[in-house]
């Protein structure tokens, strides 16, 4: 299934996207024992919300090889682990907005990556099991500010990654039937029409069971929490000089099997 959240004239709302593009009304909430049941003919979706609310975003850093290289970072012997603040949470379309209080911005960058759904609570995950607990995935660019991440910021990434904004979501949320082998996904990062970023899930350090299981240990991980996998090489500070994100850019993430998320980019008015 190929789940989103849309606005409807009722608010927002879950629906199943159907092959022919209506979305198929649906009640309730993925992420609870009662689920989701159909409530209604299918209609025309309304503009598309992040598919997902979710309680916790865990980002992991440096988790594809050749990105490791490109940063000149050695490979990590443990998931480096860091927090996105649920205000960064944005939507497809939305404006990737560059932040220009107090010490503005100017080295805004783009990661896009293979987001994980949690679908129940999971604690002690092992290995083996750890794919039981994953609702689905889509699509993410965890957008970074890179003086806050590794100047401004006091050693510490949640600066530079938890502006507003700064995690984008969607288009859809896959649900894992349709998605069985997560570790072999094609990812593509796409600003004015220019790839920048072309990898696969199979570059990955850690992979996916990996990191539930690293993530869980003696951690409550509470259902609808997201995962941020990593980004692959191609970021903009991996170019000389770099190419960091500007007023009037766009950026598309493409994911095999998820879709295009796609955002424009606007600097942030005071």
């Amino acid at each position: 299934m190929k789940l989103i959240r849309h606005l409807t004239p009722s608010g927002p709302a879950y629906a199943s996207l159907l092959p022919d593009g209506l979305a198929q009304p649906l009640s309730g909430n993925p992420f609870t024992p009662e689920g989701l049941s159909q409530a209604g003919p299918p209609a025309a979706p309304g503009p598309r919300l992040s598919p997902v609310l979710p309680p916790n975003i865990f980002g992991i850093g440096l988790n594809y090889r050749r990105h490791a290289e490109e940063m000149g970072r050695s490979l990590p012997q443990f998931p480096m682990i860091f927090l996105k603040t649920t205000n960064a949470l944005s939507d497809p379309g939305a404006p990737i907005v560059l932040p220009r209080s107090t010490n503005a911005s100017h080295e805004v960058d783009y990661e896009g990556e293979l987001a994980v759904v949690i679908g129940r609570t999971a604690k002690n995950v092992s290995r083996e099991r750890a794919l039981d607990y994953v609702f689905g995935y889509t699509v993410a660019n965890d957008v970074s500010a890179r003086d806050w991440q590794f100047k401004w910021g006091g050693g510490q990434f949640c600066q530079g990654k938890g502006f507003d904004t700064f995690c984008p979501l969607g288009p859809v949320l896959v649900t894992t039937d349709e998605l069985p082998e997560p570790g072999r996904l094609a990812l593509r990062s796409i600003v004015n029409g220019e790839t920048r970023q072309e990898s696969n899930t199979s570059d990955l350090i850690f992979d996916i069971p990996a990191l539930i299981a690293f993530l869980s240990a003696s951690r409550t991980l509470l259902p609808g929490t997201v995962i941020l996998t990593g980004t692959p090489s191609g970021v903009g500070a991996g170019f000389t000089p770099p190419r960091f994100l500007q007023p009037g850019d766009t950026v598309s993430i493409e994911i095999e099997g998820i879709g295009t998320l796609s955002n424009p980019v606007v600097a942030e008015t005071l």
